[in-house]
């Protein structure tokens, strides 16, 4: 199979080339450029996980305590759910961010692969919006 071809690192000025699908950037700057992302997105508290989250988040939890996503497997795993998840990304509408049907109890390891599907972690292809629903 043919392999794609050699494309130059995306930081200016930068003489490497990357053949990694999942990054724009060479191993050199792969890191730089993920902390300067970090920096623009804000903090949690920024973008809307503050005290008043943290409180529904706990009685959130309370009230579904074990991992959707590990029941629906067959058999039914059980596993306690730590992360509430919002189904649909809100991307900063916050009547879909306080939704409550937009809401589903996962553990971290479910969260994380169902994250990195849709925002291209991992190698993975960014979803276009209303993709995988």
């Amino acid at each position: 199979m043919a392999k794609k071809p050699l494309r130059p690192c995306k930081y200016p000025g930068c003489p490497h080339l990357v053949e990694d699908a999942a990054s724009d950037y060479c191993s050199h700057h792969r890191q730089a450029e993920r902390q300067r992302s970090d920096r623009e997105r804000g903090t949690a508290a920024e973008r809307g996980y503050d005290a008043r989250w943290q409180r529904y988040r706990k009685v959130f939890l309370a009230e579904h305590p074990l991992c959707v996503n590990c029941l629906r497997q067959n058999p039914p795993v059980i596993t306690e759910a730590t992360v509430v998840d919002h189904i649909r990304p809100h991307k900063g509408d916050y009547k879909l961010f306080w939704s409550p049907s937009n809401h589903q109890a996962l553990c971290k390891q479910c969260h994380d692969r169902k994250t990195a599907s849709e925002d291209g972690g991992f190698g993975n292809e960014l979803k276009s919006e209303g993709e995988g629903e």
